[in-house]
């Protein structure tokens, strides 16, 4: 690591300030920020002097994804051959998954350099998480070609366009997906997708509960052959990273600990799903909608909502900033998941729509929380 550190200062005096590579300031901020923490410090008070910058806040979302990306890959290679051994699941997997991960890092990256040379500004370290979310909540057979131009329009779209990291109305992975879920559906919906086995497919969960429009939707999906265990544990069809739950409780654990993800918009989230799931029962007698009937729990694990909500709805910039707005923004993200499943049987996964609606919404939840914060100390001051 010294060598590495005697090589960047020697190369630091030719690309900062007056300096024949100043151009590319931001390429030298970005590799020295990687292996070491930035040496600047204010020049007034108040100081504080910290080791976790914006860089180390992303490293440790990527490491709370590892569990879901890790057990993602086994999964890949069990749904396309589950009579297969370990290594077999892993070598299949990691051969599906790790090139759309590289795809989205190398396109993704080159256009968050492109507009950060161009701009002179550093590198959003945003990115680190962005590159590595997006292809994790892509069908496991997604085009290389199609995983380019998805992360493409997140970044330049999404997040570029706006400003960078820190101004993005909109989580900007999320912003990728709905691209390619509206450009290319064909290679986002249908039970193929789900599985490199080909023909020996089968439906998603959430699939087979919207699939009928007379019965129970939990006893159905319990029928084909996906119990609570299964769809807990993830060795159910699906998106990469979003099918193991346990694996989302154990980088949620690792968010919250660390106060990078926000509990309250977590709990928010899931007494949402609750309270519109239990709603939906109670109305399932009087319509023959089959996914009325199904249960906080089939709502909870049968599909991505727990992964959207834990690493995308937390995104601390495109959510709500208040205490109390994030409580609003979580109930909202969880009632409108339930009520995208429910009411469109052409989309049977909400949460995608359900977070990019909370973003629009979050500004305008915490303007009024601040409203109303304001309002009531100016009453409390005019009683003095």
């Amino acid at each position: 690591m010294k060598g590495i550190r005697s090589f960047l200062d020697r190369l630091e005096p030719h690309v900062m300030s007056g300096g024949k590579w100043e151009r590319y300031a931001p390429l030298y901020e970005m590799v020295d920020t990687i292996f070491y923490v930035p040496g600047t410090t204010t020049a007034v008070a108040p100081h504080i002097r910290d080791a976790v910058d914006m860089k180390r806040s992303m490293f440790t979302v990527i490491i709370a994804l590892l569990p879901a990306l890790f057990f993602g890959i086994y999964n890949t290679g069990y749904q396309a051959d589950p009579s297969g051994g370990f290594l077999q699941h892993v070598l299949t997997g990691g051969a599906a998954v790790l090139p759309m991960i590289l795809v989205s890092y190398t396109v993704g990256g080159l256009w968050e350099m492109l507009f950060a040379v161009v701009r002179r500004h550093d590198i959003n370290e945003g990115f680190l998480v962005t590159g590595i979310l997006f292809p994790m909540t892509l069908p496991p057979d997604m085009p290389l070609w199609m995983v380019a131009a998805g992360i493409s329009f997140g970044v330049v779209i999404g997040k570029e366009v706006t400003g960078g990291t820190g101004y993005n109305v909109f989580n900007p992975a999320l912003v990728a997906r709905a691209f390619v879920f509206f450009a290319y559906p064909a290679e986002m919906t249908g039970d193929p997708v789900w599985s490199l086995a080909g023909e020996l497919t089968a439906a998603t969960p959430l699939a087979v509960a919207s699939a009928v429009q007379d019965g129970d939707a939990g006893l159905l999906v319990s029928q084909a052959g996906y119990s609570f265990r299964d769809m807990f544990l993830g060795f159910v069809p699906g998106s990469v990273g979003g099918t193991s739950k346990l694996a989302v409780i154990a980088g949620a654990i690792v968010l919250v600990v660390t106060r990078i993800a926000n509990w309250r918009i977590i709990a928010g989230g899931l007494i949402g799903l609750i309270a519109a799931a239990v709603s939906a029962n109670m109305l399932a007698p009087a319509s023959g909608n089959t996914m009325l009937s199904l249960s906080p729990i089939n709502h909870l694990l049968a599909g991505g909502f727990a992964f959207g909500l834990v690493f995308m709805a937390t995104d601390p910039v495109s959510a709500a900033q208040t205490d109390r707005g994030r409580w609003i923004y979580g109930v909202l993200i969880g009632v409108l998941c339930v009520m995208i499943r429910v009411l469109n049987q052409a989309f049977a996964e909400g949460i995608m729509l359900a977070i990019l609606l909370g973003n629009a919404f979050a500004p305008m939840i915490d303007y009024f929380v601040l409203r109303r914060h304001i309002a009531r100390r100016r009453v409390a001051y005019e009683k003095q």
